[in-house]
């Protein structure tokens, strides 16, 4: 059968691993005419074209879609679509304001949320795992460390899940969608200018604060910034708990090992079995040769990462969901200038929203026919993940 691989593919949203595994053994530097791309593979090319930031270039964006590939691309992806020297400024200006211990020092709020928000579930017993929990947790933490007024959480949570709810006919972003951004931006424009008026102790205030010298974050970038945290640290966030629920329902095995302890480990290898953010996008600005295929400048290069998880020459019996294995190797987060500058944050999100779940639910099932994929070129998971509990 003629290989044949498109992120546009419904069938390929189903289940990319058998498209990845021909990829990787008949075709490592695949070419799709029809959608201008070219795509690698393989983990060892995957990493070395991360970590090549000179030759493989972000400022054209992590996405094919129209809307958000091109010179326009920074208005969504903020400083991860940009390359040094703008790259490096904006990312040591943001890391000045995004420190480690502000995400510390959030875990006791994260709880409270965490808790809350699933109080009234356990207590139905059955629920929509994503629209019900996975969705607004993290919509709510990023509110919490933002410095969102409680009276507007409400609000953002609804034009969060308008955003990263994806049209069942079309990879397309929905009409809605674009509103939805285009409300947050200007939600985040005035909750800016009243924060420069008066300071609090939250990320906006840093990110106001951060300085190197007489150099700042204009108002603008401190906007696309907060932008980004709605794909960076909500949706990701909820398709990564989507998708560990959906991993642990179908191994039994590995799923009592879960809720016996193994929270990190769970999360470490849903990341690597089932990643949220399947490829990552470069634009290459020489030209390459690999694998004696020869990629012109200026080409679109898809970077399967979901792929490079099922590596056979990287990850024993790839396709097997082993909370034993050794992870250390996943491109869950990235690697090199644009490795993911929010990954103790997510991390600690997804740890908390698990760990409070355990301490509650002592099992539990899924309804296979009520499960809804969201469909996306880059990204993998589920909009409606249908569950019932056990409570211990």
């Amino acid at each position: 059968m003629l290989l044949q691989y498109s992120p546009y593919d419904f069938d390929v949203h189903a289940d990319p691993y058998p498209y990845y595994a021909r990829l990787r053994t008949e075709s490592p530097v695949y070419r799709n005419d029809t959608d201008d791309f070219w795509a690698l593979s393989r983990y060892a090319d995957v990493r070395a074209a991360l970590r090549d930031s000179d030759r493989y270039s972000s400022a054209n964006g992590l996405r094919m879609e129209p809307a958000f590939w091109g010179p326009q691309a920074e208005k969504f992806f903020s400083f991860v679509a940009m390359d040094p020297p703008k790259h490096t400024r904006m990312r040591e200006l943001v890391v000045r304001a995004f420190t480690q211990r502000r995400v510390q020092t959030l875990e006791p709020r994260l709880r409270e949320i965490a808790r809350a928000t699933l109080k009234p579930l356990l207590e139905q017993g059955s629920f929509d795992l994503i629209a019900d929990f996975a969705g607004p947790y993290p919509t709510d933490v990023i509110s919490e460390l933002v410095g969102v007024p409680e009276s507007d959480r409400g609000l953002l949570r609804k034009l969060g899940m308008e955003i990263m709810y994806t049209d069942a006919e079309s990879t397309d972003l929905r009409p809605e969608a674009m509103q939805a951004i285009g409300a947050l931006v200007g939600y985040y424009t005035e909750l800016t200018v009243a924060r420069a008026q008066h300071r609090t102790g939250d990320l906006l205030s840093a990110l106001l604060d951060a300085a190197d010298g007489d150099d700042r974050l204009t108002p603008e970038e401190i906007v696309g910034v907060l932008i980004l945290l709605v794909g960076a640290g909500i949706e990701t966030v909820m398709l990564t708990l989507g998708n560990a629920w959906h991993s642990a329902a179908l191994h039994p095995d590995q799923r009592r090992v879960a809720f016996g302890g193994r929270i990190d480990d769970w999360i470490a290898e849903s990341m690597r079995y089932d990643p949220a953010t399947q490829s990552q996008l470069r634009t290459t600005t020489a030209p390459i040769e690999l694998h004696d295929v020869r990629i012109p400048a200026g080409a679109r290069i898809l970077l399967l990462t979901g792929s490079a998880h099922r590596d056979e020459s990287v990850f024993a019996d790839p396709d097997v969901f082993d909370l034993d294995r050794d992870t250390s190797a996943a491109l869950s987060f990235g690697t090199g200038r644009h490795h993911c500058l929010g990954a103790n944050l997510a991390q600690l999100e997804l740890r908390v929203a698990l760990q409070e779940i355990v301490a509650a639910v002592a099992d539990y099932d899924i309804e296979p026919a009520g499960l809804v994929r969201i469909h996306s070129s880059n990204n993998r998971g589920f909009a409606a993940l249908p569950t019932t509990v056990t409570l211990r």
